[in-house]
């Protein structure tokens, strides 16, 4: 195994010798016709429709069972992968942690460039989930990603280098950052960004795909209201919104992954993301719907104009998104042909809209859930249970789906032959008290949410719900809105979907696999081990008339920090990889090395409420990035002698900055710093013990 080196003297003309197009040659008219390009893989979800149906069929349900690894690569950083990997004519761009880009030979792996933008690792505190990436995308021989740090980049797709950098973010005091991938529309970079939970107020952004020039900016949450609205949409939102209070928390309804595209009504369809603060009593006291957060906003691509919107939950405060994939259809539903929007978010429902109008046709649950009963058809409004209204009753109450979702950001996919939606489902609730005490502050570009973690976290009462998350593989019918078959998983938090011509539906698991499963009954045919955590949704595309299916691996992210994957619970290290297979392929796919870590904590010299302090302090600081220590992410009981002498010089000093691990300094003083070292000391040596 190595780590990846750019190929010196080898060019990506060379490797496209032959091709019809220049590399990544894609336009509009390429991408209106993608479905019927059956060899590439343009956009993100493979079509404007985000589908992710192959119409490959060479790979089979007869024949998966010869499928082999035909090539892999291992990436520069082991921490979440999390990107969909694009293929334009036999070369693959495909973007790893920190912001990476890189472009291999899609036959045969073999390198061909990579550009890092640098990102500041010390900002990967600063947006909720690591620093992970979702993509690129690609448009007349260029390539697009936007960076954790809030820039969107252009670089040329034959060797990589920069041919344009923006910066996206209008306050860079806020904890902004790009997660997602880009999307192109009619030459329009579009790119929105994360940070509502480090107190952002959310938008989207387009940029002319040539210059990088900004056409227009569509802001998901009203500002600062003495500056008055931006427009007639943001005056219209505003008044959804009460006190004097909320623009100074961001609002949040940030932008972080969703869009989809309808050319022939020309309307660009967002995600838009959770509240912040997120008690809505402490965000928004006189009440109100508090718009766009939770919605799903459709617009004009030329001008970023609003056409309508729908909201998924009004005055959002669970963090429920509405920033997973959104799929167009057009299928008969309801007794005739319609053109439908369908998304499975974190809320636990399938919501059917009519993407012409807006209109709420279904919503129906597809796991456990009980912030709401369902759904008022003739309103469009949940049916709220008014125990799980935390922010009023100002009691801890246990909400399912808890912020992982009933269903996360991994990509869904249709398959136009079954009529049936494949993705992964998840049951595991959390427990939400709202702070409303003094004790609340700014903290700056950090996690700002107004949430009691210690609170939410001593209920003993909750434990046992707590501690026993599932997760399955659902197919779902969407005609007739219903399960059509369920496979459980074992473990909770699992990847993306793939369906295929080929009677198949590609799964990639937090055990360590990449599953085949017959599409129309759930039948498992083939599972590839993968040896870590496989999160995005994998990929298929053609090259000389064979067919490939790719995937990325790496555990990182939202699932990282919830809990270690397959390969942490088999004493493996986390290994950052594309992994790329074909029938009676022949390569093989190594182990990562073994995890090798030890226990070494000094003395404990702290009374018990300095433990519990640091105890608290930890989970509001530190326990969210290294609770599972899986991802990359150290787990801090195994921390050296060196590193618990250097704790203080790491947490309050900055020591280790360039390794990601930011200072402290404004968020803890020393006493509080020497609080949760002392945790740290005692969990350590409750581990040793076996406790």
């Amino acid at each position: 195994m190595f780590r990846f080196v750019l190929a010196v003297g080898f060019s990506l003309a060379a490797a496209t010798a032959g091709a019809a197009t220049a590399p990544a040659a894609v336009d509009d008219a390429r991408l209106r016709a993608a479905d019927s390009d059956t060899a590439n893989w343009m956009s993100h979800g493979r079509t404007y429709s985000e589908q992710r149906f192959s119409p490959l069929a060479q790979i089979d349900d007869g024949n998966v069972a010869r499928l082999g690894l035909a090539w892999s690569q291992t990436l520069d950083f082991d921490r979440g992968v999390q990107a969909t990997p694009l293929v334009v004519d036999g070369v693959m761009y495909v973007t790893g942690p920190w912001s990476v880009v890189y472009a291999f030979d899609a036959a045969t792996g073999r390198p061909l460039w990579q550009h890092d933008p640098r990102v500041n690792r010390a900002q990967a505190v600063e947006g909720c989930c690591g620093p992970v990436n979702r993509g690129v995308a690609v448009w007349e021989g260029r390539v697009y990603v936007g960076t954790l740090d809030g820039r969107l980049v252009a670089l040329d797709a034959a060797s990589g280098k920069e041919a344009w950098s923006v910066d996206t973010l209008i306050d860079a005091s806020r904890g902004y950052n790009i997660t997602g991938a880009p999307r192109v529309v009619k030459g329009r970079v579009l790119i929105g960004n994360g940070g509502a939970d480090m107190g952002a107020r959310g938008y989207v952004s387009a940029y002319d795909a040539g210059t990088g020039a900004m056409a227009w900016r569509f802001f998901t949450v009203p500002g600062d209201p003495a500056k008055g609205p931006e427009n007639a949409t943001m005056a219209m939102a505003a008044r959804t919104w009460s006190g004097e209070e909320w623009w100074k928390w961001g609002g949040g309804g940030t932008v972080w992954d969703a869009m989809s595209y309808d050319p022939e009504l020309d309307l660009l369809y967002i995600g838009v993301g959770n509240s912040s603060l997120y008690p809505r009593a402490r965000r928004s006291p006189d009440g109100g719907d508090n718009l766009f957060v939770s919605s799903i906003v459709a617009l004009r691509p030329d001008t970023g104009e609003y056409v309508w919107h729908y909201q998924l939950a009004p005055a959002e405060q669970w963090d429920y998104p509405a920033t997973t994939q959104m799929v167009l259809l057009d299928i008969p539903f309801q007794g005739e042909m319609r053109k439908l929007l369908v998304q499975v978010p974190k809320h636990g429902f399938v919501y059917v809209l009519d993407r012409v109008t807006g209109k709420l046709l279904s919503a129906e649950k597809f796991t456990k859930v009980t912030w709401a009963s369902g759904y008022d058809l003739a309103t469009g409004r949940p049916i709220e249970n008014t125990e799980a209204d935390y922010s009023k009753t100002g009691k801890a109450a246990l909400v399912y789906p808890g912020p992982l979702g009933g269903h996360n950001w991994n990509p869904v996919s249709w398959n136009p032959g079954t009529g049936l939606l494949y993705f992964s489902e998840v049951q595991m609730p959390s427990v939400f008290k709202a702070d409303n005490a003094v004790g609340f502050r700014e903290r700056g570009r950090r996690y700002n949410m107004a949430l009691d973690m210690a609170g939410m976290m001593d209920n003993p009462g909750f434990l046992a719900e707590l501690k026993s998350p599932r997760g399955s593989l659902i197919a779902w019918d969407v005609a007739n809105a219903r399960i059509a078959w369920q496979v459980p998983q074992p473990m909770p938090l699992n990847g993306g979907t793939l369906s295929t011509a080929g009677n198949l539906v590609f799964h990639g698991t937090a055990d360590g696999r990449l599953v085949a499963y017959a599409a129309d009954s759930g039948k498992q045919l083939w599972e590839g081990h993968t040896f870590g955590g496989v999160q995005p949704g994998p990929v298929s595309y053609a090259v000389d008339g064979r067919q490939y299916i790719a995937t990325g691996i790496g555990w990182g992210g939202g699932h990282g920090a919830a809990m270690p994957d397959g390969g942490k619970l088999a004493g493996l290290t986390n290994a950052s990889r594309i992994a790329v297979y074909t029938l009676d392929g022949k390569a093989a796919l190594e182990p990562p090395a073994p995890f090798t870590g030890t226990i070494d904590a000094p003395a404990l010299r702290a009374t018990p409420e300095q433990i519990q302090r640091g105890a608290q302090l930890y989970l509001v600081h530190c326990g969210y990035c290294h609770a599972s220590g899986s991802g990359g992410v150290p787990d801090l009981s195994y921390m050296s002698r060196q590193t618990h002498d250097e704790f203080m010089a790491i947490v309050r000093g900055g020591l280790r900055l360039h390794k990601g691990m930011p200072t402290f300094n404004e968020q803890l003083t020393d006493e509080e710093a020497q609080a949760v070292h002392a945790f740290l000391i005692a969990q350590a040596q409750r581990a040793k013990a076996g406790l």
